[in-house]
């Protein structure tokens, strides 16, 4: 199938809007590209993968290690709390707890309401795509759209 957004053209434009709202308000986009980045490896968005490594000016050593970010040392207190929440979020279904207590309370020693906010609509807004371009077996490299 093509992309539904090809199907229904009146969707693109307010997707587009809520992500530029979403990756350009007031967490650093290096973040933003990191939970762009892990929430399409854990939904196996191929699509998205690959436009977010296009995207990034992140160091090849930081991006290798982001499906271990919890084992490797190269990403802040800051950038771990919005993976851990990236994770749990986009997780969800495979949790009884399904956004832990601790995981929130490490976001928001580190990013204030707005900033929580606009984490939290990043991520939807990504496995949004994820679940896009996945279902309808989308592929990399090339636009359907």
């Amino acid at each position: 199938m093509k992309n539904p957004v090809a199907l229904l053209p009146d969707a693109m434009g307010p997707l587009t809007a809520l992500g530029k709202l979403v990756t350009t308000g007031p967490v650093p986009a290096t973040t933003i590209e990191l939970v762009h980045l892990r929430t399409s490896q854990i939904n196996g968005c191929a699509v998205c993968i690959d436009l977010a490594m296009s995207k990034t000016k992140d160091t090849p050593q930081r991006l290798a290690a982001i499906a271990v970010w919890q084992d490797a040392p190269f990403f802040t207190d800051a950038e771990r709390a919005a993976l851990a929440l990236t994770e749990a979020v986009t997780r969800m279904a495979d949790q009884t707890d399904r956004v832990p207590d601790a995981v929130w309370a490490e976001a928001t020693r580190h990013y204030d309401e707005k900033q929580l906010a606009a984490l939290v609509l990043s991520i939807s807004v990504f496995n949004l795509y994820n679940r896009l371009n996945v279902s309808t077996r989308q592929v990399a490299g090339v636009r359907n759209w």
